[in-house]
């Protein structure tokens, strides 16, 4: 049986991110992937148009249907639309042996809301003490942290002061910096920087969808953290390198990049 992977995340019509995105490297890494939808998005490589956030208790419905049926290996969380939900998952997760992969997904690539405020509040407080890993970018780890990160330097803090919300490991992905893309992973108090390229694209749509799904693969597949992240960086350089050029904005990676 191949090991199973969970995400519970928000719907993208146009493929490139969301469940859509999670699920497509699910399979490519070789995990079946299972899903629990938040919201649904109206969206697509040029424009963000709406999200309509799915009531809470059938977010829990849909992962206690998989938990019930297809326990997963590892489980990971995107956009979760609002506080109730939130609460909802932790409900549903709390206790369970899968290690968790935080997403903290708040805005869209476009500028569309997928979080609000106190849904934010509530990952911060409720959701990051059961992870296994938490994924932010810059922007996300700045309001954790209510600091800038403007350096490698601050951003090897913000991870050291994620890690004290509960999370037991933090990679704090640098890739609006200037420079070579560089992410920096806190994991039992050592620090880990991996480099790759800066890869010269527009199509970029769902590379954090794709990033935390690969990690979530890879430690469904029995792979320790640090060389899960390795793993999937080398996966995400890859997609954005050969993106098939899809769309006529920012169009999506490709899911079926080689590692």
């Amino acid at each position: 049986m191949p090991p199973i992977a969970l995400t519970i995340a928000g719907s993208d019509p146009s493929g490139g991110a969301g469940i859509q995105a999670d699920l497509k490297t699910f399979h490519q890494l070789g995990v079946y992937g299972a899903c629990a939808i938040t919201a649904l998005t109206v969206q697509n490589t040029v424009r963000a148009s709406r999200t309509e956030v799915v009531e809470p208790t059938l977010v829990r419905q849909q992962i206690d249907a998989v938990l019930d049926d297809l326990p997963p290996d590892a489980v990971k969380t995107g956009a979760l639309g609002s506080a109730a939900i939130v609460t909802e998952v932790v409900k549903a997760i709390k206790g369970r042996r899968a290690p968790l992969i935080v997403d903290p997904v708040a805005m869209g690539k476009r500028g569309s809301a997928l979080l609000d405020a106190d849904g934010f509040r509530a990952v911060r407080e409720l959701l990051i003490p059961l992870a296994a890993l938490i994924t932010p970018n810059l922007e996300e780890a700045e309001r954790l942290t209510d600091m800038p990160l403007r350096t490698i330097a601050d951003m090897r803090e913000a991870g050291e002061r994620i890690a004290k919300l509960g999370a037991a490991a933090v990679l704090v992905k640098g890739g609006h910096l200037m420079g070579d893309a560089t992410d920096v992973l806190f994991l039992n108090g050592r620090v880990t920087e991996f480099r790759a390229e800066r890869i010269a694209s527009r199509h970029t749509h769902g590379t954090g969808c794709a990033y935390s799904a690969a990690i979530t693969a890879f430690l469904a597949r029995g792979l320790p953290v640090e060389e899960a992240v390795r793993r999937a960086k080398a996966y995400v350089t890859e997609a954005i390198r050969t993106a098939p050029g899809l769309g006529s904005g920012e169009g999506p990676l490709n899911h079926w990049a080689e590692v």
